[in-house]
């Protein structure tokens, strides 16, 4: 037992190296295909079967579903269909466990590969480095199979079919429960199936009580995929009840689907369930996912509204998708803080305008809203550690920051603003300008909204050279009234300090803007 048990922490370790290594070497480019490839359930589904597969991290690819749909670049019917595709990609962990683990017998021949993995990791760098250690990883499965398969032999006569529930629905829903508490144990899907592979091969459970077991360690993924969203906002959580929704109803069909698909390899393939019933586990894990996937996907939408009816999002609009998770994947990361600021420049452009057309009352709440938002925000870019490596999301993220600091700016000048406001509104020679300048705002806020970024540059700086132009002629009069005693000093400074205000306003809108354009001109 003892040998079987550290096998199975073998294995494990070995799917952390494996997966560590993987990401590292193939992380961007999945990611940038689970962007570009989910345009609809059905190609999300697909995209993230196969991403699982090669990165054997479902983890992985529902962290960077989550992260894309906060940051506005997919939607969450689509990441529903990455996340169900990645249930199908988890099953080829089984698939590999078998053929290459059991089949092929590689515990002992994969030796030098962990060698060789091993000495690039220590000496070779980047990708050769990840390379390595995906190698040693990968390396480390087959080395803990062999020694799970020793440990089980060792104690057949120990653990039979007999000592596990019985083959009825009573007795399947037992085993189910314990595949679930197995996953929880070993915060890991494919460890159990690895585990019940072996059970199975050894003799120590037959074949329905490994399905059932299976059957349970695909729901177990669940807990600990909802236990990562605890205290978490609305996106994550809705997310994770997803999936476990999702899972619940997966295996109530398998349980369904499994004794038809016993009678079916003992109608066609009789015997064959004895001789090959590890390769019959891995296909009815393979089959009960498919299954579920082809069933679910036609009723995508229904189930993403369902399931935001159920868990709705409480949360701030403005940091809703920044969520902790995310800091893991910096570049996903940075593409939410742009997706919040983007929402958070709109509503700030929206309570100036207001302002400006004499609604002096308009939107404090909404200010003091932005202020918090904005805090929250700059202090989540605080907590993204990128390495200046890859220049493309080093320029993104310097243009972010740029794009805060003007924002913050926006929001100290917002702070004086209803004395500043009055003091333009009473000055008669801007009753001309303030027309065009709410114009122009509103223009503004319709191609930020639909992310036309050189427009929305073109027309901040115009709005900003045309002020340029038409603010020295009324500091001119402003002047002339003083020397003429039509005014006095005192008020004349407040005129002054509100054309100010103004001006400086109408700078950082550009500057933000500019630095949006930026950031868009990376992707």
């Amino acid at each position: 037992m003892l040998q079987a048990i550290g096998g199975l922490g073998i294995f494990l370790l070995g799917m952390i190296i494996m997966t560590e290594g993987l990401h590292a070497l193939a992380g961007p480019a999945m990611r940038r295909a689970l962007k570009t490839f989910t345009r609809s359930p059905y190609s999300g589904a697909a995209t993230g079967a196969v991403c699982t597969a090669i990165l054997q991290s479902s983890s992985a690819t529902t962290v960077a579903a989550v992260g894309f749909v906060g940051a506005g670049l997919i939607s969450f019917s689509g990441a529903l269909g990455i996340i169900f595709g990645a249930n199908i990609g988890t099953t080829i962990t089984g698939w590999l466990v078998v053929l290459l683990g059991f089949k092929l017998k590689l515990g002992t021949l994969i030796l030098p590969v962990i060698f060789l993995g091993a000495i690039l990791k220590l000496f070779a760098r980047k990708h050769l480095a990840s390379l390595g250690l995906s190698m040693a990883g990968f390396g480390l499965i087959f080395v803990g199979i062999t020694m799970m398969q020793q440990g089980m032999a060792g104690v057949e006569n120990l653990l039979t079919p007999a000592q596990f529930p019985p083959d009825n629905f009573t007795g399947r829903l037992k085993l189910v429960a314990l595949g679930i508490l197995i996953t929880v144990i070993t915060q890991s899907s494919s460890a159990g199936v690895a585990a019940a592979l072996t059970a199975l091969y050894a003799g120590a459970v037959n074949f329905n009580q490994a399905a059932a077991l299976v059957i349970g360690m695909d729901v177990g993924t669940t807990i600990t995929a909802l236990m990562a969203t605890i205290g978490t906002s609305g996106g994550a959580r809705r997310t994770g009840w997803a999936h476990v929704v999702y899972n619940l109803l997966t295996a109530i069909a398998a349980l369904l689907l499994l004794t038809p698909y016993t009678w079916a390899w003992q109608y066609f393939a009789p015997g064959q369930l004895q001789v090959n019933g590890e390769i019959a586990l891995v296909a009815f894990h393979t089959f009960f996912n498919g299954t579920g996937v082809l069933l679910v996907l036609p009723f995508s939408e229904h189930f993403a509204r369902l399931m935001m009816k159920i868990v709705p999002d409480v949360s701030s609009p403005y940091t809703r998708q920044l969520e902790t998770s995310l800091l893991s994947d910096p570049s996903i990361a940075v593409n939410a803080v742009f997706s919040s600021s983007q929402l958070q420049l709109i509503d700030l452009i929206i309570h100036i305008k207001r302002l400006l057309a004499q609604n002096l009352d308009a939107s404090m709440s909404d200010l003091a809203a932005l202020q918090t938002a904005l805090a929250k925000t700059r202090s989540f870019v605080d907590r993204i550690h990128l390495e200046q490596t890859n220049q493309a999301e080093w320029s993104k993220l310097l243009a972010m920051i740029h794009f805060l600091d003007h924002l913050h700016r926006l929001h100290h000048r917002c702070d004086e603003e209803v004395f500043q406001v009055k003091s333009l509104v009473s000055l008669q020679q801007l009753a001309n300008i303030r027309p065009d300048v709410l114009q122009h705002l509103e223009s503004l806020v319709v191609h930020l909204q639909h992310e036309r970024w050189h427009q929305a540059h073109q027309l901040a700086r115009d709005l900003r050279l045309q002020l340029t132009e038409q603010l020295g002629p009324v500091r001119n009069k402003i002047m002339t009234d003083i020397a003429l005693g039509k005014i006095t000093v005192p008020r004349a400074t407040e005129y002054m300090e509100a054309l100010r205000w103004l001006q400086r306003i109408t700078n950082h809108l550009a500057r933000s803007v500019y630095h949006c354009r930026e950031f868009s001109a990376q992707e």
